[in-house]
């Protein structure tokens, strides 16, 4: 079914932000570094029943400058930074290689709050990565067998094929390797922390790093 620019436009600006009570966001509480604030706010958010807040948005640089994002799933948040994954011969994995630095996002509508976090990425040993994927579900280990990540696909038979008989060698194999397979670290130059707010007065907490590169900066921002 299609619908004039019209209907679209009616049924766009009937959805409603955030008609829930918002938590309380003060910034002056907030601890001096980044990923203690991200850890307490995912608690908050499983708390809440935000589905799937261990998915975000991964933005990359294209060969040519432009601008690239897909959703993704976090792997870890730690002292290194944030961990995601993927093969190194996937569009984003020869994004990363020709320009090691990306930005992420999530957005948590239980409770009216988005981060943003941007930094330089780097890959993990490839034995933390097969640590990393075999210790999540076979479907995980079937997915990385597959391969092929970004290319052309003839027809959906061939994926229907090979994702069988890549289910087949992850049951049979669950230590198997899968040698494109990369664990990705972004490590933070910049997070910002968005609390939303009922009368648009939105609190944004940014921290940055310092000159050093050690420690952080934290402000506010106007929203």
């Amino acid at each position: 079914m299609t619908t004039t620019p019209s209907a679209f436009q009616e049924l766009l600006r009937a959805q409603r932000v955030w008609d829930i009570d918002l938590p309380a966001f003060d910034p002056a509480a907030a601890p001096a570094e980044p990923l203690p604030l991200f850890h307490t706010w995912f608690a908050a958010a499983v708390a809440a029943g935000q589905p799937e807040p261990h998915t975000m948005g991964l933005a990359t640089v294209t060969e040519d400058g432009g601008p690239d994002v897909r959703t993704v799933m976090l792997h870890d948040a730690d002292d290194r930074g944030w961990h995601f994954a993927s093969h190194t011969s996937s569009r984003k994995g020869r994004q990363l290689a020709a320009r090691p630095e990306a930005a992420l996002h999530f957005y948590w509508a239980a409770q009216g709050r988005q981060i943003r976090v941007r930094g330089r990425v780097t890959a993990a040993p490839h034995a933390e990565a097969l640590a990393d994927l075999h210790a999540r579900s076979t479907g995980a280990l079937a997915a990385a067998l597959v391969g092929g990540q970004s290319d052309v696909l003839g027809t959906y038979e061939e994926l229907a094929r090979a994702s069988e008989a890549a289910w087949e060698r992850a049951r049979a194999e669950p230590d198997a390797d899968a040698p494109t397979w990369t664990l990705y670290v972004l490590d933070p130059l910049e997070a910002e922390f968005f609390q939303g707010d009922g009368r648009r007065r939105h609190v944004r907490l940014r921290y940055r790093r310092d000159e050093s590169g050690e420690g952080w900066v934290r402000e506010l921002l106007w929203p």
